[in-house]
């Protein structure tokens, strides 16, 4: 699929192609194979499993309702066929959870001031390298510093970036290193935080959740640089992964204590779907807003936000 992206352009067939594989995996995966699992009920029943992903993830099976396309229009419209039972859904997603995550554990004044100010990060992480003011940064300028920011934040390389980005793997080092240089204390926090793997052999959470690292035991340097990037990445999407779990009870003990009937009926990495009645919606946004906002205390605030729709697609 890579090598027809990139030859995009040079046929008209190669485009019919990729629209036709689009399509037939949309159909066989999601359309025809969901079927299978509408249980008696007309409802899709999925399984979350709390220990399959190691970062401490909630994991979904049979069918994967974390997997719903969601960039490709296409694919998205296949959650018009998502209907609430009650009277619509509300979607409370964290808004940049993992890089406000990262600024509080990596104590950077600069990134941290940015969300204090409610800044936005790609715009500002854009303007700050490329030494131009906020007003300048380009469409393109802000897409490539938001993979840039997201690359670090998973341990990428200079030549895995400059395949995300279709440059040189010389010009992807060359963003990654500027963003080292505008933002000290985040190359300090990684360096540290694989050293500190390499001594203990594991690497935790804020919550102190513990993952261990055999792979930086490894006699192969690919296994141990798979290693390098668990370290890095575990603090921040495993301490994502505590975050929103602990929300999730928290938000479930108070439905209870205040009777309320709306239900929790999805979890999506860092977002929550509701199936909301209508003459509890202001009560439910309120207490699911101020639960997910102050589970946790960071340095930085952690920001909901909540959209309603009669069907899935309409949600977002």
């Amino acid at each position: 699929m890579k090598v027809l992206h990139k030859l995009l352009g040079m046929h008209p067939m190669i485009e019919k192609i990729l629209e036709y594989r689009n399509v037939t995996k949309l159909y066989s995966t999601y359309l025809e194979g969901m079927q299978n699992c509408i249980g008696k009920d007309n409802k899709i029943h999925t399984i979350f499993k709390q220990n399959f992903a190691r970062t401490g993830r909630l994991s979904s099976t049979e069918p994967n309702l974390q997997n719903i396309p969601v960039r490709d229009e296409e694919g998205r419209k296949i959650r018009k066929a998502f209907l609430p039972c009650n009277d619509s859904f509300l979607s409370a997603d964290y808004s940049q959870i993992e890089l406000r995550l990262l600024a509080h554990i990596a104590d950077d004044e600069v990134l941290k001031n940015a969300f204090l100010n409610d800044a936005d990060i790609h715009t500002k992480v854009a303007a700050d390298i490329h030494g131009i003011t906020e007003n300048e940064v380009t469409k393109k300028m802000r897409s490539t510093a938001k993979a840039v920011i997201f690359g670090i934040v998973y341990g990428i390389s200079g030549f895995g970036l400059g395949e995300n980005l279709d440059i040189s793997a010389k010009e992807a080092k060359v963003f990654i290193e500027k963003y080292y240089e505008l933002y000290p204390n985040v190359k300090k926090y990684m360096d540290t935080v694989v050293e500190e793997a390499y001594t203990t052999g594991e690497t935790r959470t804020l919550l102190n959740r513990r993952r261990i690292i055999p792979e930086l035991n490894s006699p192969e340097y690919m296994v141990r640089q798979a290693g390098e990037r668990i370290a890095l990445n575990t603090p921040i999407q495993g301490t994502s992964a505590d975050i929103i779990k602990k929300a999730m009870v928290e938000i479930y003990d108070e439905f209870k204590k205040q009777n309320i009937k709306t239900k929790m009926v999805l979890q999506v990495h860092d977002e929550l779907i509701f199936d909301v009645i209508e003459s509890e919606k202001e009560q439910v946004e309120n207490i699911v807003r101020n639960i997910m906002s102050n589970t946790i205390n960071l340095s930085v605030p952690l920001k909901v936000s909540a959209d309603y729709g009669k069907n899935w697609y309409d949600t977002k």
